[in-house]
């Protein structure tokens, strides 16, 4: 588990913004992972994913307070927390800069249908090259379509850890492109759930807002990020 908390980029959330910008401007391909404790507790019983953090090729960005806090515990300084609805949040705006393509796949229609209608609202100059809900039974027949298609952004809202392992599957496929697992960023994105406020963002314990606002949170954040700084103590 230490040498996946090695890996994480460990410098300021402006400066990996300019590796992505960078990234779209020149054409590169990135497979963003953002990594926090259910990532890591679930690559101990999930061998295909273990594979996935195992590879030296994508990018890990630290998704959780735990994993700041757990890296320092053994060494490893990293600046701060980058979440993938900060990554979504700023991809959007950087294609809607610079006219790029993008392609939405997950969650349930009705979110993915709000999402596509706001942002044709409020980033009119992105250019959506196609989109799908999360419940499609042929997930490789959307993967082949996306292919084909080459978006510039790609963002897949299926939750951990089948939107990483449906990406890890078709990553080599594509010559460019920037691709990234947002989890429920759409069900933020769309308007159908609120983020939390500014001063749980900033105290970091955004993961308190969502439990109080779902209890049923409180057994999958058991699992995870208590065991897990049990087991990095």
């Amino acid at each position: 588990m230490k040498e996946y908390l090695k890996k994480l980029y460990n410098k300021e959330k402006n400066k990996y913004f300019k590796l992505l910008e960078n990234d779209l401007k020149h054409k590169h391909k990135r497979f963003i992972i953002t990594v926090n404790p259910e990532t890591l507790m679930l690559s101990e019983k999930d061998n295909e994913l273990k594979e996935i953090l195992d590879s030296k090729e994508f990018s890990f960005v630290p998704d959780g307070i735990a994993v700041i806090k757990a890296a320092r515990k053994v060494g490893i300084s990293i600046s701060e927390r980058i979440t993938g609805i900060d990554i979504a949040e700023y991809l959007l705006k950087l294609a809607n800069k610079n006219k790029y393509s993008i392609y939405l796949y997950g969650a349930k229609e009705e979110v993915i249908e709000s999402l596509i209608s706001k942002i044709k609202k409020e980033y009119n100059n992105i250019n959506i090259v196609g989109y799908s809900n999360g419940y499609v039974e042929n997930k490789d027949k959307v993967m082949e379509e996306i292919l084909k298609l080459k978006p510039d952004i790609c963002m897949v809202a299926l939750g951990i850890p089948h939107q990483e392992k449906i990406i890890y599957k078709y990553i080599n496929k594509f010559k460019k492109g920037i691709f990234i697992g947002v989890g429920g960023s759409f069900d933020v994105l769309s308007g159908y759930k609120k983020r939390a406020p500014k001063i749980f963002i900033k105290l970091n314990i955004e993961w308190l807002y969502r439990i109080i606002k779902e209890p049923k949170r409180l057994k999958r954040f058991w699992n995870n990020n208590i065991k897990f700084l049990f087991k990095i103590k």
